[in-house]
């Protein structure tokens, strides 16, 4: 006969948990409650219920006054085609600096605590809440100074009013994104694994790159996805900072602030709704990695 027992209980067996479900067999067990509708349930669906409308009623207003002529006829301009191969171009390279920064950024703040972390850990956050249009007048003043100045006497690190500035914008813009989301992935990531791969004979190194970041890349690539459809759709500090000259500085948010201040509502919208489409990509990426369930770099 199998028994169990444990410190301070009563020793019992299989045959006693035989004996007690057939004294339980003839009782009636009480019934389940089933979903039941009530006030908050009315309320939290309601409140649910109108803002998809009014996300969906703004998307379908986009819809309707946008047809597929009209979108092919405004992205045969040249223009326009330039400012879409020049918002791929700098958010890939913005990207490629923020993934640079907030895998060890990320991890600093994660895994180390020292005097002063709590402020930095703040000013990591200061960007989210900075208002753009103070970004592109910070860098504006900054490059007046005498730092600046001497930033700008070399020629290929000028920024103010060039391509590098729109990848400079867009990088202050999204970096505290990353960073945020590179820190959350890494405290979601078990540290007792990478201590064990210590005490294995792994360095620190080798923890880091064989233990943590496997275990950390979905989160990474949510927030490297997330940064760059942030950096996309970044306009006011463009706007100061590089200006918006045709064929030179202009991306598609400040296309369609070109388009809108003359009165062209329809070229306008055809490249919102492009930029729309790749916000509805975006979305369907997070929530895919967010899943977990698909990870092509898996081993």
């Amino acid at each position: 006969m199998i028994s169990f027992a444990m410190r301070g209980a009563r020793p019992f067996s299989a045959s006693t948990i035989t004996g007690r479900s057939r004294r339980m067999k003839g009782r009636r067990m009480p019934a389940v409650a089933g979903p039941r509708i009530h006030r908050v349930s009315v309320i939290t669906i309601a409140a649910l219920a109108v803002f998809v409308a009014a996300v969906l009623a703004l998307v379908a207003a986009d819809l309707w006054f946008t047809d597929a002529d009209s979108m092919a006829e405004v992205l045969a301009k040249q223009e326009v085609r330039h400012a879409v191969r020049l918002s791929l171009a700098t958010s890939g390279a913005t990207l490629v600096l923020v993934v640079a920064f907030s895998i060890p950024v990320g991890y600093a703040l994660s895994r180390y605590r020292f005097p002063g972390s709590v402020v930095l850990d703040a000013i990591v956050d200061l960007p989210i809440v900075m208002p753009p249009v103070i970004v592109g007048i910070s860098l504006l003043v900054f490059f007046r100074t005498p730092v600046g100045r001497w930033i700008e006497s070399i020629e290929w690190l000028r920024f103010v009013y060039t391509v590098k500035g729109i990848v400079l914008c867009q990088f202050f813009m999204t970096a505290s994104l990353g960073i945020r989301a590179a820190k959350a992935a890494f405290d979601a990531a078990d540290r007792r694994l990478e201590h064990l791969a210590l005490t294995l004979g792994c360095t620190h190194w080798q923890a880091f790159r064989m233990v943590a970041l496997p275990m950390a890349r979905s989160g990474l690539a949510a927030g490297a996805v997330m940064a760059w459809a942030r950096a996309v759709g970044v306009f006011g500090p463009l706007l100061i900072f590089v200006g918006a000259v045709p064929m030179r500085t202009t991306v598609m948010s400040t296309v369609i602030y070109l388009e809108v201040s003359v009165g062209r509502i329809e070229p306008a919208l055809a490249v919102a709704m492009l930029l729309l489409a790749m916000a509805m990509v975006t979305l369907v990426l997070l929530h895919w990695l967010g899943s977990g369930r698909r990870q092509w770099w898996a081993p």
